[in-house]
């Protein structure tokens, strides 16, 4: 085959494989597109000044009036307790596997039960806050804040162990032994070298773990209960959240006030979204404004 054939034959197949790849690309990106555009068009209507301001206090189960404040400050309230016990938990547990434990028998048996934890139904999470708290109780049927923030808690630390292990990995080894040669002790190496230049990705992990548990429902319904207003104390009375506040809006989804609930459904959902989409955006910019300077 002469040069040129060959030189022809290397562009067709590199056109060919770009443009599958736009294909799949294109394939992969319909159906998200189509969700994020049919939440919009139907749950952007719904938030009106009264829905994101007011909760259900005084109003009827079924008809016109309320809103989702309470929803959305009993997701935060709970997300961010979840977030304060999986958050250092799972990070020193990396750094142990990564920087004191590597090789080890005893690492190896983290590693695997780590990953066993990731595998666990969310619902089995549920479960055990709700067996834990109906002992400490003395209450057969729980309804805790806190009880919520504990189920999701042992869904955050297998997510957030595995991303800041992964990250510690990235860190070369010479910034290690750079520092070990200066005479740095392991545990200041590690605070004030490897943690710093792994922080961005770090950040990254950790508003992961917290995405992936916020939209969270099965436990929730289990341990958390519901209520009408705004509920900031996770030690007494059950606390409502976005997503319970969604599945039980469903229920509602049928008979004359079916487009009342409907809407709240929906607006409900694209308010979670948003949630979601400002912690990932924060995630970028708190990692970009700690990550290491690499200029001169």
């Amino acid at each position: 085959m002469s040069g040129l054939a060959l030189s022809r034959r290397r562009r067709l197949t590199d056109r060919l494989v770009a443009a599958l790849m736009w294909t799949t690309f294109a394939v992969a990106m319909a159906p998200l597109l189509s969700l994020i555009w049919t939440v919009v068009r139907r749950g952007a209507p719904a938030l009106t000044p009264d829905f994101l301001g007011s909760d259900m206090t005084g109003r009827a189960l079924l008809g016109e009036g309320g809103g989702i404040a309470h929803a959305i400050a009993g997701t935060v309230m709970v997300t961010l307790l979840a977030a304060v016990m999986a958050v250092p938990v799972g990070v020193l547990t990396a750094v142990w596997l990564v920087e004191y434990g590597a090789g080890s028998r005893l690492a190896s048996v983290v590693t695997f039960l780590v990953d066993v934890m990731t595998g666990i139904p969310s619902i089995v999470a549920g479960l055990f806050a709700f067996a834990l708290f109906a002992v400490v109780t003395g209450d057969p049927l729980p309804r805790l804040g806190i009880g919520g923030s504990v189920a999701l808690a042992l869904l955050m630390v297998p997510t957030v162990v595995r991303s800041v292990e992964e990250m510690l990995k990235l860190v070369p080894d010479d910034l290690r032994e750079a520092s070990y040669a200066l005479g740095v002790p392991k545990w200041r190496t590690v605070v004030k070298v490897v943690l710093p230049t792994a922080v961005a990705g770090i950040v990254t992990g950790v508003t992961l773990a917290v995405a992936r548990v916020a939209g969270e429902t099965a436990p929730l319904l289990l341990i958390l209960g519901t209520a009408r207003e705004a509920n900031w104390n996770p030690f007494d009375g059950g606390v409502q959240t976005l997503p319970v506040f969604i599945f039980q809006s469903l229920n509602q989804t049928s008979g004359a006030d079916a487009a009342v609930w409907t809407g709240r459904v929906w607006g409900a959902a694209l308010c979670l979204i948003v949630i979601v989409m400002v912690l990932n955006v924060a995630a970028r910019v708190i990692g970009s404004v700690f990550a290491p300077r690499t200029g001169k």
